[in-house]
């Protein structure tokens, strides 16, 4: 597979992986009946802040923008690790079901938990085992269909 090749199978194993991020974080979000989290939303103002970035609009219109930028970072991160892993598996790195799921669940925990922690939004070593749980089973999901999606795609 060319290098280019394994770059658009990882996007798109990456899609398949962010798309089980979703379904078992609303699935948790429906069980617990628990907010979704704000995190996402905080990180992109933050950004903004830090970059000295406008958001353009009247305040309400920000506010339903960084509500759209929340998750489409979130899509952004789970495509690009995607992809830098089909890029990996193009360029000759041949890892195994688990090792491809942990790069994978690491590289997707990285992130979307750097970007806010550097920026201070949030803290995980003042998470409780419950929040690290509800944070790390969600890409624990996304690791795993990321992986299995890109070995499926190797036949291609």
């Amino acid at each position: 597979m060319s290098l280019l090749g394994g770059l658009v199978s990882g996007a798109a194993a990456g899609a398949a992986g962010t798309t089980a991020l979703s379904a078992v974080t609303y699935l948790d979000m429906l069980t617990r009946a628990r907010p979704s989290s704000s995190t996402p939303e905080e990180t992109v103002k933050k950004l903004a802040e830090a970059t000295g970035t406008q958001i353009p609009g009247t305040k309400d219109e920000q506010q339903n923008r960084v509500s759209a930028l929340g998750p489409l970072t979130g899509l952004a991160v789970g495509i690009g690790v995607g992809a830098a892993l089909g890029f990996a598996r193009a360029a000759g790195l041949r890892s195994g079901a688990l090792t491809t799921t942990v790069l994978g669940t690491l590289g997707a925990l990285a992130g979307s938990n750097g970007p806010m922690t550097i920026l201070g939004v949030s803290d995980p070593r003042s998470w409780s085992v419950t929040d690290w749980v509800s944070d790390v089973v969600p890409h624990l999901a996304y690791g795993a269909v990321t992986a299995a999606t890109l070995r499926s795609l190797d036949r291609y």
